[in-house]
């Protein structure tokens, strides 16, 4: 993928400016549409399939994910990431990388991020 950005990222994380819908066997998530944690997580329950009972917190979220990755690795890619949670307080964003993070480090399958059409700083 082209035009990374130089900052060193976990293994897990992959940042781009460019489109990445281009990630071979990733699932999209459009960031236009995961403005606000709600949308976030209905979007994330569609893409992925998640169940119906999916609650509204970051723990169900995180065991969503993790029933998930139980089930074989999962590449997440994020268009237009520059979208994702900007209706939100800042600290969504991070709980967010949180979640994923502790996931990426400790699911039984491996899990990776694509965030694409990332604005430079």
């Amino acid at each position: 993928m082209a035009d990374h950005d130089d900052r060193r990222w976990p293994d897990w994380l992959t940042v781009s400016r460019a489109d990445a819908q281009e990630v071979p066997d990733g699932v999209v998530l459009r960031g236009a549409a995961t403005r606000t944690r709600p949308a976030l997580f209905a979007a994330l329950a569609d893409v992925l399939a998640l169940p119906t009972h999916l609650g509204h917190t970051w723990d169900a979220l995180a065991d969503a994910l993790r029933d998930r990755l139980d089930a074989g690795p999962l590449t997440l890619v994020v268009s237009d990431a520059g979208q994702l949670l900007v209706d939100e307080r800042a600290e969504q964003y991070a709980l967010l990388l949180t979640v994923l993070g502790d996931l990426a480090t400790t699911a039984p399958h491996p899990l990776r991020v694509v965030l694409g059409e990332v604005s430079p700083s």
